[in-house]
């Protein structure tokens, strides 16, 4: 009997039109455009103004983006799963929202949340419905509005957030394409520089938290870079040395774009050209776990069936991994 196979057969997205530069920022705080450009990389970021929207309308714009474009029925959905760290609300799920927006009325759903490493964790779960033979057509979406919890007053985090959305298909294939490898890796020891102060139960909202300006990402700058360098590099690595893969043999690296330089070390040590890795971070900021599927969407029609690609992350928590997948199809 055929193994059965998880693939990716398609991809939509969604980001906001506003887009807030550098040079915006620098009207608003003590920075510059060289100094955000020459640290992170970035040059712009899209922010969703409008206040009476957030996650899951960017999600269910990408979920119908990629139903439009696959021409589906969106009661043929049987499984939702959102990847987010800014749900609209603590309860219930933004996934369910997406639903019921995009009018997928015969999907369950649930949020997943590992930080910048969501898309990662999704991928692989969302895979094992499939292989499982449980479910024929998932929806992995990731969405972050991350505009709602950065503190525009500090620069050192402000410059680094944006916010978008992105969504792909998942079905079954008796080829030897989709998914063939993951590692993923967690280090709770991290938490400290990096996190949310308040808004949970250890910390429930109070006038306090509030005053105190804790419901805003704080990061420790230099222990997360050195932690997302190493970790990043390493575990992209280990999956192209068990999958006895060489630079020659990977046609892109999907990396997470927080950091240009963490970006760059990660190609140097799978000894990758520029040319193979995917960056955009200079448009978009770092949009969390949106950001690798918003990259499949933007090279899309470069890919090829076939094609050997490397998706790595690094997050919150500390939580970070590698992916090995073969593109399934040809845009």
């Amino acid at each position: 009997m055929a193994k059965t196979n998880a693939v990716i057969t398609g991809v939509g997205m969604y980001v906001p039109e506003y887009r807030l530069t550098n040079d915006e920022l620098s009207q608003m705080l003590d920075t510059s455009d060289e100094w955000i450009t020459s640290h992170v990389g970035i040059k712009e970021r899209r922010i969703l103004k409008d206040k009476d929207k957030a996650t899951s309308f960017m999600g269910a714009m990408a979920v119908k983006d990629l139903l439009a474009k696959k021409n589906l029925d969106p009661m043929e959905i049987d499984l939702v799963i959102c990847t987010t760290t800014t749900p609209d609300l603590v309860f219930p799920a933004s996934g369910i929202q997406i639903c019921d927006m995009v009018g997928m009325k015969n999907a369950f759903s649930y949020d997943l949340h590992a930080a910048c490493s969501g898309f990662l964790n999704g991928l692989v779960t969302a895979s094992k419905f499939i292989q499982s033979g449980v479910e024929k057509k998932v929806v992995l979406v990731s969405s972050e509005k991350m505009s709602a919890i950065t503190d525009y007053t500090d620069r050192k985090t402000c410059p680094l957030f944006g916010d978008g959305a992105a969504a792909v298909l998942l079905e079954p294939s008796d080829e030897d394409l989709g998914l063939l490898d993951y590692i993923l890796r967690v280090d709770g020891s991290g938490v400290k520089h990096l996190h949310m102060k308040s808004g949970g139960s250890l910390s429930p909202s109070s006038i306090e938290t509030v005053q105190n300006r804790e419901h805003f990402v704080y990061q420790e700058g230099q222990p997360v870079f050195k932690a997302a360098v190493t970790y990043m590099a390493d575990v992209s690595a280990e999956i192209m040395e068990r999958n006895h893969l060489t630079a020659d043999d990977i046609a892109w690296l999907v990396p997470h774009q927080a950091n240009l330089r963490i970006i760059d070390a990660t190609a140097r040590r799978m000894e990758l050209p520029p040319e193979k890795v995917m960056i955009n971070i200079q448009r978009y900021g770092n949009t969390t776990s949106a950001t690798i599927p918003i990259c499949l969407c933007e090279w899309e029609k470069q890919l090829h069936k076939g094609d050997n690609i490397i998706i790595s992350a690094f997050g919150a928590g500390y939580t970070w991994g590698a992916l090995y997948l073969k593109w399934a199809y040809n845009s």
